[in-house]
């Protein structure tokens, strides 16, 4: 049942290619690879501990203040991210600056540990926290990516077509958020329906 959960939330629902949640930072911080797979690898570690503490604590948690529990959790796990992304890398923390204290009120922590994380065990809690947040991790740097690369010429900051490239600046900037996650959308949704189409 763990591995199902785990494939939930990295293909089959998506938090990003396919709910469509959790847009703010997919759209803000992808303007690098590098500053993409930051946020979801951040966001990840919310996501497990997050899960993992509200699993544990769902049958004491009363029922009317369940929400302002649960983002006290998620605070909490926030907090000790970025305390230590602050203390170890510096410039990623700077560089994603204002985004990683909004991991907070992510919509898709908190949908987690509404939908998932209060109603089943640690372990099933854990496997779905891993899959949402890789799949949110790989969303983010498939995006990243292409912007960068069509923004800059590069991806993880290794030039890839060299000084000639005449970068396409729209692709950083946050129309070219827009229009690359339309394009990535489209694709995914194209794919899917040529596989079922297919079986």
């Amino acid at each position: 049942m763990s591995l199902k959960d785990f494939k939930n939330g990295l293909i089959d629902e998506n938090p990003t290619f396919v709910q469509l949640i959790g847009m703010c930072p997919t759209l803000a911080v992808t303007t690098t690879a590098m500053d993409g797979m930051s946020m979801g690898l951040a966001t990840t570690a919310v996501l497990i501990g997050s899960n993992l503490v509200i699993s544990l604590l769902r049958k004491v948690i009363p029922d009317k203040i369940r929400i302002p529990a649960f983002v006290v959790i998620i605070a909490s796990f926030v907090t000790l991210i970025q305390m230590f992304m602050n203390a170890f890398v510096p410039a990623l923390y700077a560089s994603l600056g204002l985004y990683i204290p909004l991991i907070v009120v992510n919509c898709i922590i908190l949908a987690r540990a509404e939908a998932f994380a209060s109603k089943y065990g640690p372990i099933r809690s854990i496997a779905d926290g891993l899959g949402m947040g890789l799949g949110f991790t790989l969303a983010l740097v498939i995006l990243a990516s292409v912007r960068e690369l069509l923004g800059a010429g590069s991806i993880f900051g290794f030039s890839i077509f060299g000084t000639a490239y005449k970068p396409a600046l729209l692709m950083i900037l946050p129309p070219g958020a827009f229009l690359a996650l339309g394009i990535l959308i489209g694709f995914k949704n194209w794919l899917m329906k040529k596989k079922a189409l297919n079986s």
